[in-house]
């Protein structure tokens, strides 16, 4: 038995990554009734005559739903500026959609180029980097060297908005994207690059997963109990209110609350926080 990385998944098609190279496997018939692989798993596959068969998947450490691809040490939110303009509500659901999951979330923010007065964005930006959140920047012209530093070893899934600037942020890491995803294209029968399927591309030493993004920013799917645990600007005042069961909402001597009114947490988190709390109720 073989150990290796799934890092491609069309169809009933694991493309696995060896260490020694690629080969091509399908799941055995029992697994896929009780759990079906995805992209980032860990498995273990075998020859049989002249095909290959994945026999199991090492346990995993983290599981995103929408896209399915596991193992993920951080996602990089990428964030335009302009085109599409620049969005604090979608910037903060993103980041507790990563972090309900258990991965990093990481700001990526690019098109600044296309900015011409950069100093508000750059003061509401300076909100999550106080709360703990990494920053990076991509455009072009701009060093991408703490960029490819960060990526160096981990396995990273891109999201954001459609027309961010995901895959022109890959090309500019590595040039022989393009080339890989014109070639996906043609073998999808598409005409030109839609990112349809979740791959991951060697980037480095480490891994980056081009995806469909997320498809849905609906947290009915996901279990929001503890949303107030994973937000890095709450976590100072966590333990603090008068009740252990406080919501953050309407409670009394609440310290997430008061901390709010005080401007020590960004009020834009806190109102998103709020609305999903409200609207599972």
């Amino acid at each position: 038995m073989e150990t290796g990385t799934i890092i491609k998944m069309i169809s009933n098609q694991y493309t696995i990554d060896t260490g020694n190279g690629e080969i091509i496997a399908k799941p055995r018939g029992k697994m896929r009734l009780n759990q079906s692989p995805v992209v980032g798993d860990v498995v273990q596959f075998e020859k049989v005559d002249d095909s290959y068969r994945i026999h199991s998947i090492e346990p995993r450490k983290n599981k995103l739903l929408r896209p399915s691809i596991s193992n993920v040490d951080q996602a990089l939110i990428v964030t335009s500026l302009k085109d599409p303009d620049f969005s604090d509500h979608l910037l903060n659901r993103l980041i507790f959609l990563v972090s309900l999951s258990h991965v990093k979330p990481v700001i990526v923010i690019t098109k600044m180029d296309l900015i011409e007065d950069c100093k508000p964005y750059e003061d509401e930006l300076k909100k999550y980097e106080k709360a703990g959140y990494p920053i990076f920047y991509s455009y072009p012209g701009y060093n991408e060297q703490a960029l490819m530093e960060l990526i160096d070893g981990k396995i990273s899934v891109l999201c954001g908005q459609s027309g961010a600037g995901k895959s022109s942020l890959l090309n500019r890491l590595d040039p022989s994207f393009q080339l890989q995803t014109q070639e996906i294209s043609k073998a999808l029968g598409r005409g030109k690059h839609t990112t349809r399927h979740c791959q991951l591309h060697k980037i480095r030493n480490g891994w980056v997963a081009d995806t469909p993004g997320f498809s849905s920013l609906d947290f009915n799917y996901m279990d929001t109990s503890h949303l107030d645990e994973v937000i890095l600007d709450f976590q100072p005042f966590l333990n603090q209110c008068r009740f252990k069961d406080c919501i953050h909402i309407n409670e009394p001597d609440c310290a997430i609350k008061n901390a709010v009114s005080e401007k020590l947490i960004n009020a834009s988190i806190y109102e998103d926080y709020k609305q999903i709390k409200e609207n599972k109720k």
